[in-house]
């Protein structure tokens, strides 16, 4: 007499010896899935399986922004991914962290045109200095 083989999932009975090895490797699988890390897997792709680390631990494990995540993220799947728009997402990112941390670009004219403005408003005299205007306006 053969005892059956049933799905833990229905109880229903496996018939075929495929059905019994597909059932037996998916269960498999799941432990296995189970004992694994957040990192060790990957949803949607396979773009940065091949990476000694993974950018997502990388940048966790530094504690990175936003944008400076999202740079090394795009910087590291281009080849694998998205080619040259990935570098162009990076660097749009990258010129974000610019902005944020260190202000929008300023002209010379711009600059001399502030300048110009505070001296005549008797702020400031002809002899400061470009080093000490930018401090004036932070």
């Amino acid at each position: 007499m053969t005892s059956k083989v049933y799905n833990k999932e229905n109880n229903r009975p496996l018939n075929t010896m495929d059905e019994i090895a597909y059932h037996e490797l998916e269960s498999k699988y799941r432990k296995l899935e189970e004992k694994l890390g957040a990192y060790d897997k990957q949803v949607g792709g396979a773009h940065y399986k091949d990476m000694k680390v993974q950018p997502a631990q990388f940048i966790n494990d530094n504690k990175l922004l936003f944008a400076e995540g999202n740079a090394i993220k795009y910087i590291c799947r281009h080849k694998h991914k998205g080619e040259v728009q990935d570098l162009e997402k990076a660097k749009h990112y990258i010129d974000m962290i610019i902005e944020r941390d260190y202000g929008p670009k300023e002209t010379g004219v711009e600059g001399y045109n502030k300048w110009k403005d505070l001296s005549m408003k008797g702020v400031i005299s002809n002899k400061v200095k470009l080093g000490d205007l930018k401090k004036l306006l932070k």
